[in-house]
């Protein structure tokens, strides 16, 4: 049995724990924050509100339900799934709200009713989105990207092509449908990617697939639940968790984790997940001469948004507002500028409003919303009191024009997070939320590789390295992560 330390308690963190446990190793997770689950933290109120601080959206099932079934569990045996319908609205201007059924039947009427003839492109666009999606989800995602012999695969290989891993996803949807409410819908997905779609590879249309045709669900009581399904998985198999745990040095010896610094006292042990943001573990916990990045690497590289956050709740009910609502009443285009191409507060921003209390009677007060405004945002930008409240008066006011209600009036919990919180909590390289944008350059070999090129036992997890951001990507990192770990500890026994 070997000793292991897991540097944060995320999903990326949470997954490697499990799985490394259930191999047999004595796991040790630390989390410098009161609560694990890393950006899927929750927040409550002392008057009854639960915040999910983190994702909110539930795509691609089977992940979860792949992830507990190599611990012989079932995700209904552990938390209720309700699927969404409308999968979610969206707000188009002049205040045109179009809701988005679950169903793909009624889909496809829609498509037909917005432009004639679509219905049947939607078909062909959603069978080659299928494919990369079982290509996609079932092998690429799983490869650790520290060769290019991973992808020698014979199925990998005949369908190079048609994953379009070299496409651009802007011309892909353009190839099929020439509305813009249609462009714009097919489009969005690609925003949880973290780049523009001109700069996206077309194989994520696979996004589109886990969206638009395998639904979009919600876990009740939120996604802390699923944090506490995955504790519980961790600690069954006797993982350590340490809490309010700050780890301010990994110490080497002989090319070798020796120990790590934490909260003062130096701790043995004889290998290490990196789950915490890459670039803080680099630049801060180990020595300049064994990192694998220079600070100019990390300069280079196309991050996904930060965003600006608040959590607010409303002693009322908003009759009109579903659990999912997407604000694209400004043009996509502008502020996509205004992220990547000339990083600023944006002039007309798109935002998105989640109501999980629309489904979920336990994360408000009886007769109250629960509300998750999120605008996204250039990382590394100035982050003032001043100017959240500017951006939290435009959305304020749209959303109350789109509603028809007065809402402000009845807000009784309010508190904002954006880049300076990210930075503070998470260590978060510039304030990014989401990780390493997925852009062609930065896709698979080519994100920042998993395991230290100078440390044999070091290994890193999370939305800076592969598979990518989004939490079934973390989810499956921690897993890349460990099995490598578990393949050096068995060559240093040997």
């Amino acid at each position: 049995m070997s000793k292991i330390a897991i540097i944060g308690a995320g999903f990326s963190g949470l997954s490697a724990a499990a799985y490394l446990s259930a191999a047999g190793h004595e796991v040790h997770v630390f989390e410098k924050n009161e609560q694990l689950g890393g950006r899927a933290r929750q927040l409550r109120t002392t008057s009854g509100y639960v915040f999910d601080m983190g994702p909110s959206w539930y795509w691609m099932p089977g992940v979860f339900e792949k992830f507990f079934a190599d611990f012989n569990l079932k995700v209904a045996d552990l938390y209720e799934l309700k699927r969404l319908n409308p999968s979610f609205d969206m707000v188009f201007k002049d205040n045109e709200t179009i809701g988005i059924p679950d169903s793909y039947k009624e889909l496809s009427t829609l498509f037909e009713l917005i432009e004639p003839g679509s219905s049947a492109k939607l078909n062909k666009f959603m069978k080659e989105a299928e494919y990369k999606y079982k290509i996609g989800m079932d092998k690429l995602v799983y490869k650790p990207g520290l060769s290019l012999s991973e992808f020698a695969d014979v199925d990998l290989f005949k369908g190079i092509f048609r994953l379009q891993v070299f496409s651009s996803f802007r011309k892909h949807i353009r190839k099929y449908f020439k509305h813009p409410k249609l462009i714009t819908l097919m489009e969005f997905p690609v925003l949880f990617l973290g780049a523009m779609p001109k700069d996206t590879p077309a194989l994520y249309s696979l996004m589109n697939y886990a969206g638009l045709k395998l639904g979009t669900f919600y876990p009740m009581g939120g996604f802390g639940k699923i944090i506490d399904a995955m504790v519980d998985v961790a600690k069954n198999n006797g993982v350590h968790f340490h809490v309010n745990a700050n780890v301010k040095k990994i110490e080497i010896e002989n090319k070798l984790v020796k120990s790590i610094e934490v909260n003062g006292a130096s701790l043995e042990f004889d290998g290490i997940i990196a789950s915490a943001d890459y670039h803080h573990i680099e630049s801060k916990l180990l020595p300049k001469e064994f990192r694998n990045y220079e600070e100019s690497y990390w300069n280079k590289k196309t991050f996904a948004p930060s965003c600006l956050i608040y959590f607010l709740g409303v002693n009322k009910k908003i009759n009109s507002l579903h659990h999912h609502t997407l604000f694209f009443d400004e043009d996509l285009a502008d502020h996509a500028q205004d992220i990547y191409k000339k990083p600023k507060w944006p002039s007309n921003p798109l935002f998105y409003v989640c109501c999980p209390s629309k489904t979920d009677d336990s994360v408000a007060p009886i007769g109250h919303e629960n509300l998750f405004f999120l605008m996204p945002l250039a990382p590394g930008l100035e982050d003032t009191e001043e100017l959240r409240e500017i951006y939290f008066e435009k959305m304020m006011l749209r959303m109350q024009q789109q509603t028809g209600e007065n809402i402000i009036d009845h807000i009784d919990y309010k508190k904002s997070y954006c880049i300076k919180d990210f930075v503070t909590d998470y260590n978060s390289f510039k304030g990014n939320a989401y990780g390493l944008a997925n852009t062609l350059m930065q896709t698979a070999i080519l994100k920042p590789k998993i395991k230290n090129k100078k440390i044999k036992n070091l290994f890193y997890a999370g939305q800076l390295s592969v598979p990518g951001p989004g939490v079934p990507p973390s989810l499956i990192s921690g897993k890349i992560a460990a099995d490598q770990l578990i393949k050096q500890l068995k060559k240093q026994k040997s």
